[in-house]
């Protein structure tokens, strides 16, 4: 059990971590960007020692925009004589509406991102095949493109990033699964039923807020 656990603990500890996260994601809380921080330091490291190394370049990436997404969600234009953010316990913000609000993928968006997704789909794929000893470089890629769209939609509180979610941690699951990441597949595993909830939960706030 102790060797299990030495073997493990990363994988261990950033499931709690993701669990706590998608959780406060679920809820729009702001703080999970800060737990989201914290898990993908440590990402960082199990990734690389996994040879996941798409997954962990895509964890720096995940870093910065933690910091965006938390400063997008919080901001607010003291232009237009509001007060700075107020949280409750949830860590959810109370000032509306000038806190940033839940809203639709924009359409003229569509296209573009499906293209670039699909560049940096071919580019990460081509580095991990000639660069590195991965055997999954298809998947690793493509959770990695797909990602990069999924953290900048969140940061904009699109709520169609869901979707994006649901495509990420379906093969992300298979995926752990087969690198030997148990806790951390049956993680993504669970996202995907907490992804589904947290669309129609985020549709409900963002109709509740239209009639206010």
């Amino acid at each position: 059990m102790t060797e299990f656990l030495a073997a493990h603990w990363l994988d261990i500890v950033t499931t709690v971590l993701g669990l706590a996260y998608i959780l406060l994601e679920y809820r729009a809380s702001v703080w999970m960007w800060l737990v989201g921080f914290l898990m993908q330091v440590l990402g960082i490291v199990l990734y690389y020692q996994k040879g996941l190394y798409a997954d962990c370049g895509m964890e720096f990436y995940y870093l910065a925009m933690t910091v965006y997404g938390y400063w997008r969600w919080v901001r607010v234009d003291h232009g237009d004589g509001s007060e700075d953010p107020v949280f409750d316990e949830n860590g959810i913000t109370q000032n509306r509406p000038h806190d940033l609000a839940i809203r639709h993928f924009p359409r003229r968006l569509v296209l573009p991102w499906m293209l670039l997704i699909g560049a940096v789909w071919a580019v990460i794929y081509w580095l991990l095949v000639t660069f590195t000893n991965s055997n999954v470089p298809l998947a690793d890629s493509f959770t990695t493109a797909l990602s990069i769209v999924g953290i900048w939609a969140l940061a904009h509180k699109y709520l169609e990033q869901w979707f994006i979610w649901i495509a990420v941690d379906v093969v992300t699951s298979a995926l752990y699964f087969y690198k030997d990441i148990p806790f951390k597949a049956s993680l993504y595993a669970l996202y995907v039923v907490i992804a589904i909830a947290g669309f129609m939960k985020w549709r409900r706030i963002m109709e509740g807020d239209r009639r206010s």
